[in-house]
């Protein structure tokens, strides 16, 4: 097991409610500090809380009167009391766009959502997971902030370190859309790119924190992993404070190593315990390109294994053959009567201009992904088209122009009214 340590994790770390990492399989407890496996039997770590003494209607008053962030749920977070005062960049509190257009199109009557994650600082969800993993890696005591990345979270990673003032050094795949290539550049860090695919980048990270070279490195999707992974709550908790306090009944998510579908079903248990929303029954449905699509694969052919594929798919953000949480997402899509589907690439493209069309939000691939499955769910009768349902938009399209390359002029004219016209324009 790889662990990294530094000299600030032998004291005790002021992370608000987290109280010890808890591993999801054996259930073994360990301190907080930068590890995430188990030494018993290397299961994932997750964050244990300690929520005992919260009052709901008080807890609820705090959150409706907190910044217009993720820092809103910080009471809920493995963050400090004063975290929104850091120097960070406050992501969160994004758009749930109620999709009464496209609702149309796809023949839902029960109310049509897009949470639109493309209105984070760097445009996308990443700046969620990164905001939560740099408050880890300074109360460890890390100087370089770092990841292994198909794109977004690169840029994420960046931005969030030279606004704390850490040094960053990320990790693609050598063939990132170009876009998402300079994002990540524009930010002063280092940004290496490493020939293969992203699970031969994410190999190669965990063979340098076990080096003395990734000394005082925190890699916010390896080493901190169980405190970057919190983040994906807060769509949980954004989504149900934006419904008036209540669940969806459905939500559809996009899957890449799996951990934000499983964080959001953390999110809406850890409200209904809380009781801030009513328990009811909610499906969440895993969203996949068929280019990579191991999750939706297993749950089709019934297993509890999600073997792994070689990506092939204009979804690179999704583009993780061997999803870490692959097997979790499995578990939530069959506990909650939900499903894990797959559509084309070509379906993925139209699933972009059709929400573009309907309700002008620019999703990049992973929100086609979600859009085009949430139609073929419908469509196959999978997905009911009466209940409120939530459509996970995870980046902004201007990342991933490539997928959509073909689209651009009506016509070009010549400045006359003839010509105009004459394009059929009148």
């Amino acid at each position: 097991m790889a662990v990294q340590t530094v000299a600030s994790t032998t004291h005790s770390v002021d992370l608000g409610p987290a109280a010890a990492l808890s591993c999801r399989e054996c259930g073994h407890r360990v301190p907080l500090g930068p590890v995430f496996a188990c030494e018993e039997c290397f299961g994932p770590l997750e964050i244990a809380y300690d929520f005992s003494g919260y009052d709901t209607e008080e807890l609820r008053r705090r959150i409706e009167a907190g910044p217009a962030s993720i820092w809103r749920y910080a009471p809920l977070l493995p963050v400090p009391a004063d975290v929104a005062g850091k120097p960070n960049l406050n992501p969160g509190w994004t758009k749930l766009v109620k999709a009464d257009n496209l609702a149309r199109e796809l023949g839902v009557t029960g109310g049509l959502y897009i949470k639109d994650d493309s209105g984070n600082p760097t445009h996308s969800f990443k700046d969620r997971v990164v905001a939560q993993a740099l408050e880890a890696a300074r109360a460890f005591g890390f100087t370089t902030l770092s990841c292994s990345s198909t794109g977004n979270l690169a840029g994420a990673v960046g931005a969030a370190a030279a606004r704390a003032g850490f040094r960053s050094c990320v990790f693609i795949p050598h063939d990132l859309e170009q876009g998402k290539v300079v994002m990540a550049a524009i930010y002063g860090g280092e940004l290496v790119g490493i020939e293969g695919n992203y699970d031969d980048v994410n190999r190669f990270c965990s063979e340098l924190i076990g080096d003395p070279a990734g000394e005082g490195w925190g890699f916010v999707n390896v080493n901190l992993r169980p405190y970057y992974a919190e983040g994906s709550k807060t769509l949980a908790y954004e989504i149900c404070e934006q419904l008036g306090w209540q669940l969806p009944d459905q939500i559809v998510v996009p899957i890449a190593s799996g951990s934000q579908l499983t964080k959001i079903d953390k999110g809406l248990r850890e409200l209904v315990e809380l009781g801030l929303v009513e328990d009811r029954p909610y499906k969440i449905f895993g969203a996949q390109a068929e280019g990579c699509s191991p999750v939706s694969t297993a749950f089709k052919a019934g297993h509890d294994v999600v073997r792994p594929q070689k990506p092939n798919t204009i979804a690179k953000s999704l583009a993780i053959g061997n999803p870490a949480d692959g097997p979790y997402v499995l578990d939530i899509a069959r506990r909650t009567g939900g499903a894990v589907e797959d559509v084309t690439d070509e379906q993925v493209v139209d699933a972009i201009k059709l929400l573009a069309r309907t309700e002008g939000v620019f999703a990049e691939t992973a929100g086609g992904v979600t859009v085009g499955v949430t139609r073929k769910l419908i469509e196959n009768g999978v997905l009911d088209p009466a209940k409120t349902t939530v459509v996970l938009n995870t980046g902004d399209g201007l990342k991933t122009l490539d997928a959509v390359a073909g689209t651009g002029l009506t016509a070009t004219i010549r400045p006359t009214l003839d010509s105009f016209r004459e394009a059929g324009l009148a």
